[in-house]
């Protein structure tokens, strides 16, 4: 039975934790390398860590912020946000990332995907899609931090980043980040449908319902929540129990060690 992976993630700015609804109004979260710690102790699958806004500042991400993040960490770990080339995401797994995401430099230059999957592997390369409903059963790709508009349908791309040789997907939607009310169903089950990659399912989480719903009922392969985390709503071991209770095959707590990074 595959097991399901369950991710907190660090929206990161000015170097520290932060977390808004539909990517605007941050509030403070706390220090990222403590709570990475803190969710790594708690049973964690991986940590995801964003800055989110290195790519609409036009600057490089916070590399001393991941290599000291990385440090404190036995379990994988993403990084994303104004990774702009391969030398970039090459520093990131230098500085002890397991994982790089992209996003505004994928949609700019689509080739980068093929290029980092084919220099570092596949199984390091996320590719990051920020989506927002565009009409019926249609969601629009958003770049840089959610703040511009692409026109291209999130599916279509995700399918394409796909066959490039993405590793797996990061896919938010937009809409119900920030919200609690759940995830993107549809969206979900689009994404999930066109590709044959792991999908990271993001954006609404407010409850364990939330994450079961989006594993049985949308088939992610792995649900990423950070409000409910970083504000105490839920604990990892919370939502694994939950999660394990109604049939989700996940990797128990006692057991989040067991695998090294």
């Amino acid at each position: 039975m595959l097991i399901r992976r369950v991710i907190p993630c660090l929206d990161v700015r000015a170097g520290r934790v932060v977390k808004g609804t539909s990517f605007v109004d941050l509030r403070d979260a706390g220090d990222p390398v403590e709570l990475a710690a803190l969710y790594d102790r708690e049973g964690a699958d991986e940590v995801v860590f964003l800055d989110i806004t290195a790519s609409h500042e036009g600057r490089g991400i916070m590399e001393d912020v991941v290599r000291k993040t990385a440090e404190v960490l036995t379990i994988p770990f993403m990084v994303g946000g104004g990774l702009r080339s391969a030398e970039d995401m090459r520093r990131m797994l230098r500085a002890g990332a397991d994982k790089v995401a992209i996003n505004t430099a994928a949609v700019r230059r689509p080739e980068l995907i093929r290029e980092a999957a084919r220099l570092f592997g596949s199984q390091c390369v996320a590719v990051a899609v920020d989506a927002r409903r565009a009409g019926h059963g249609r969601w629009e790709v958003y770049v840089h931090g959610g703040r511009t508009p692409t026109g291209m349908d999130a599916v279509a791309w995700s399918a394409e980043a796909a066959a490039l040789g993405a590793g797996e997907l990061l896919l938010t939607s937009m809409d119900e980040d920030g919200r609690e009310d759940g995830y993107d169903l549809p969206l979900l089950r689009a994404v999930t449908g066109a590709v044959r990659i792991p999908v990271i399912a993001s954006g609404g989480a407010g409850a364990p319902e939330h994450l079961w719903a989006a594993i049985v009922e949308a088939d992610a392969d792995a649900v990423l929540a950070a409000s409910i985390f970083h504000y105490r709503k839920y604990s990892i071991a919370a939502v694994k129990e939950f999660l394990a209770a109604r049939g989700v095959a996940v990797r128990p707590v006692e057991d989040a060690h067991a695998t090294s990074r």
